[in-house]
């Protein structure tokens, strides 16, 4: 585990930095394969900080373990890169103790769906303030092409040579089965406008916005959405004035579902796999209560940590 500190932090004056530029939240130069869809969150992801403004340290970026993992490292923030599926409830803890900081976790798709599985379904129970991005590549490619809960059906990989024999999973509707879920979307990085106005309605929203970003892996899964990269008639939006608003792709995009997002069962319809990929806001309610908000954090000194912690030590002493 690694904790990661904003290199702003060493300014003298905080008017210093009155106004931030895109650019301000890279902290160092990204290393993913050429082409990997984790570059595209990251500038999506770059370009809402710098329209929100938020200060950096204020700001956390939490992830467990996977390529989308790294996502920390290079922004310029507070991080935290924890363990395999362990990223929910770090970040739980941060936001209970730290409620007024902007949290975000970032999480691969053998991260959440696998190991972190019960973490992901409590954390929407939960629903605590915070925007959670699911990068789904529908391969464990850190460590180079094993079978993934969301890989596909018969696709080979070096777990599975013969092909995956189990329908993968989808997060969508697992999420949306989930009592107390309050925002459900699905994005890709092929539409950076998309996944960028999909990351701005999340981050607007109070409570556990749970986004699924479609990404390609150019090592290990490099065709697996070629039929909706090549041809946009094979993905279809969700549209509606409650929904998700990327001016400039009608033309483009022209499969379009009007479904309003207050609709949880028509978001579960639309949740479900057909022949195309569809993108959008399945589900928001934003009348469900923060968990952080019903919860009285008493704030409790270091000094005070350590006499508790040695109370508690020498109940055992022998």
């Amino acid at each position: 585990m690694s904790v990661s500190m904003p290199s702003f932090l060493n300014c003298i004056s905080d008017d210093d930095f009155a106004h931030y530029e895109v650019d301000d939240y890279q902290k160092c130069v990204a290393k993913w394969c050429s082409g990997c869809g984790d570059f595209g969150a990251l500038n999506a992801t770059k370009r809402l900080l710098a329209k929100e403004q938020l200060q950096p340290e204020n700001t956390v970026f939490v992830s467990g373990i996977g390529c989308s993992s790294r996502f920390p490292h290079y922004v310029n923030s507070y991080g935290f890169h924890g363990i395999h599926g362990r990223a929910l409830p770090i970040a739980t803890g941060v936001k209970l103790t730290r409620p007024e900081l902007d949290v975000f976790v970032v999480m691969g798709d053998g991260d959440c769906c696998s190991i972190g599985t019960a973490h992901w379904i409590h954390a929407i129970r939960y629903n605590m303030d915070m925007t959670v991005l699911l990068l789904d590549n529908n391969i464990y490619g850190l460590t180079k092409k094993q079978t993934s809960p969301t890989t596909p059906i018969g696709f080979s990989t070096n777990t599975m040579p013969r092909g995956s024999y189990l329908p993968p999973l989808n997060p969508l509707t697992a999420t949306l089965g989930v009592s107390n879920a309050s925002f459900v979307a699905q994005t890709a990085d092929w539409i950076p406008a998309h996944m960028y106005a999909t990351l701005q309605a999340a981050y607007e929203h109070k409570g556990f916005s749970f986004v699924r970003i479609l990404q390609r892996c150019p090592k290990f899964t490099p065709d697996v959405f070629t039929d909706a990269v090549k041809n946009p008639d094979n993905n279809e939006l969700l549209v509606h004035e409650n929904g998700i608003d990327a001016p400039g792709l009608e033309k483009l995009f022209k499969n379009r579902i009007i479904h309003d997002p207050k609709d949880l069962d028509g978001g579960r319809h639309y949740a479900e796999v057909e022949n195309r990929v569809r993108l959008g806001l399945f589900y928001r309610n934003g009348e469900l209560p923060c968990y952080e908000d019903t919860r009285e954090v008493v704030s409790v000194t270091a000094a005070e940590k350590i006499q508790k912690i040695n109370t508690e030590f020498d109940r055992y002493a022998v």
